[in-house]
């Protein structure tokens, strides 16, 4: 049961990133062939005025197959008839759209939960914090030099460190101060993690001001984790085996986040499509990125990039990214996550 809901939560995700790029292409007069949601084999499909709506096997996927977009078309209503700049928009549409999901879910989400912020409520005795002079009411700004937005900015950076000193700088009564503390390796739910002491005060009934304050910051810590992780996993400083999850990881705790409530699952999918947005930004061959690149070439030199180079640019990009789909999901099978 909350494995089917997992997944209906995920194939959601993949149905609001190509609404973006379907209501696009609409808005620019791009005529759209097919709507589909999965990939495989065709399950259920219902031809409209001019697009085909269909729903495939596996739902790892979608897309949005709109005239001339594989290769030049004498259309108006062709994709590739239309300038770089509306073919931009239509590319950027869809990580737009998983980001807006994202900030409603992740509104709604604070306004109804509440949510903690980075000022200290509690410095526990005798911990690292404790000893390095952290106080309650201080207000963490920085930790090694990037600016916090959320304590899971500060929580990060402390797993990081690895044991080593971090650096806080704290703002006391208006007063900034700078702190080093050494943080300590403890067992916690039968995990290792590093901990310097302290507690998150809480906002338990925020206004919907405040709420829509701590979704954009939880926004922009999200999108810095992600492209921080991404940094981190392609300079081989994650443990691909421990620390790096695909799309059976996803699915198993979206499960876990349905089975703790609707509020839990509907935030986790808030999170992933912030990451899903992020992802298919990364300039890189086959991806909303990597178009874009494309277009601003042509938008820059004001020539056409040959169909040959993008098509060739694209598919090996296709098969590199089809590749490490089919490397993690391996790796999600052998060695699994422990959640």
């Amino acid at each position: 049961m909350y494995i089917i809901a997992a997944i209906l939560g995920f194939s959601l995700l993949i149905i609001v990133h190509e609404l973006g790029h379907f209501i696009m292409a609409k808005v620019n007069g791009i005529k759209v062939e097919e709507f589909s949601i999965g990939m495989g084999p065709e399950v259920f499909s219902h031809k409209g005025k001019e697009t085909q709506y269909s729903l495939r096997l596996f739902p790892i996927g979608g897309y949005v197959k709109m005239l001339g977009e594989e290769e030049a078309i004498e259309d108006e209503r062709s994709f590739s008839s239309k300038s770089p700049l509306r073919r931009i928009s239509v590319i950027l549409a869809g990580a737009t759209m998983n980001i807006l999901f994202a900030l409603v879910i992740f509104t709604v989400f604070f306004f109804n939960r509440g949510f903690s912020t980075q000022t200290v409520s509690k410095v526990v005795e005798n911990s690292p914090a404790f000893e390095a002079g952290l106080q309650a009411g201080d207000t963490i700004l920085k930790i090694d030099g990037s600016k916090v937005f959320t304590p899971s900015d500060v929580s990060i950076g402390i797993q990081l460190s690895k044991g080593d000193n971090v650096n806080l700088l704290v703002d006391r009564n208006g007063e900034k101060k700078e702190l080093s503390i050494t943080p300590k390796l403890v067992e916690d739910n039968g995990s290792q993690i590093y901990q310097i002491g302290f507690y998150y005060s809480a906002v338990e009934k925020p206004t919907i001001g405040e709420s829509i304050k701590a979704t954009f910051n939880e926004t922009i810590s999200l999108v810095g984790q992600t492209y921080k992780s991404l940094k981190l996993l392609v300079t081989g400083k994650l443990n691909f085996k421990t620390d790096v999850g695909g799309p059976v990881t996803i699915i198993k705790i979206s499960g876990q986040a349905a089975k703790n409530g609707i509020y839990t699952l509907a935030y986790f999918l808030a999170f992933i499509s912030i990451n899903l947005a992020v992802f298919n930004l990364l300039p890189f061959p086959a991806l909303d990125g990597g178009w874009t690149v494309i277009l601003l070439i042509e938008l820059i030199t004001r020539r056409k990039v040959p169909d040959k180079i993008v098509g060739a640019v694209n598919y090996v990009g296709f098969m590199i990214l089809i590749g490490f789909m089919i490397v993690v999901t391996l790796k999600d099978i052998i060695f699994p996550v422990k959640l």
